[in-house]
């Protein structure tokens, strides 16, 4: 891995990569509320299912997929992605997680970060481009090996959602790492299982077992009081 790789993929997984993602709690500020998620253990716990069994697997799994696409300009697959990554949105707050996050990281990197892989997806507008898909399109057409680009997608996911623990719980600075720290190897497995998958429909590969994160996601819609949009 070259400096410049490294530089490139530490600033489009980074805060302050404008993306909105600090907004955003994938419905667990209800579980909080709930009591499901309350200190380190439990918040650790919520985020290995979710990332091994849950919305995350799935987003490493589009991931690979259109990182393979871009990496062919294959613009036909890269849009049959971004259907299905919509599709999979269990519900109205998932969906506008992952447009939100998904629009405004393309509307950055081709501000900072140009590539013509990135207009594979000009047929979308910013309503219907989905985040792993769109993080997966940019690194491709910087020829970032698929490996690094996906641990540094997945870590991104663990350490926001540790973040939102830490402001929600609320857990402290140091609980949050250890959150972050734990849950490394984790993240190594699922990202050598899922850059391991096959050239099959990707459908074959999906699955969730997660479903109390989505109960979260839906209750979080009517939950009275919110510091998350999601």
């Amino acid at each position: 891995m070259t400096p410049e790789t490294l530089y490139n993929l530490l600033s489009w997984t980074s805060p302050a990569w404008p993306i909105g993602a600090y907004a955003h709690s994938g419905g667990l500020e209800w579980a909080v509320e709930d009591g499901l998620v309350v200190d380190r253990a439990t918040t650790e716990a919520w985020l290995a299912d979710w990332i091994e069994h849950g919305g995350g697997w799935s987003e490493a799994v589009l991931f690979v997929h259109a990182h393979r696409a871009a990496t062919l300009g294959d613009a036909g697959v890269l849009l049959d992605l971004a259907e299905l990554a919509l599709a999979l949105q269990t519900t109205a707050e998932r969906r506008l997680e992952t447009t939100a996050q998904g629009g405004a990281f393309r509307r950055i990197a081709r501000a900072v970060a140009p590539t013509p892989a990135l207009a594979l997806l000009d047929g979308l507008g910013d309503e219907e481009v989905a985040y792993p898909v769109v993080a997966a399109c940019l690194a491709a057409g910087h020829d970032t090996p698929l490996f690094l680009a996906l641990t540094a997608y997945l870590h991104g996911l663990v350490a926001n959602l540790a973040s939102a623990a830490q402001r929600l719980i609320p857990l402290g600075q140091t609980d949050g790492q250890r959150v972050v720290a734990a849950l490394r190897e984790r993240v190594g497995q699922i990202t050598m299982r899922a850059a391991a998958l096959d050239q099959r429909d990707p459908f074959e590969a999906l699955g969730s077992a997660s479903f109390v994160a989505d109960l979260a996601s839906m209750a979080h819609e009517t939950q009275y009081t919110r510091l998350f949009r999601t």
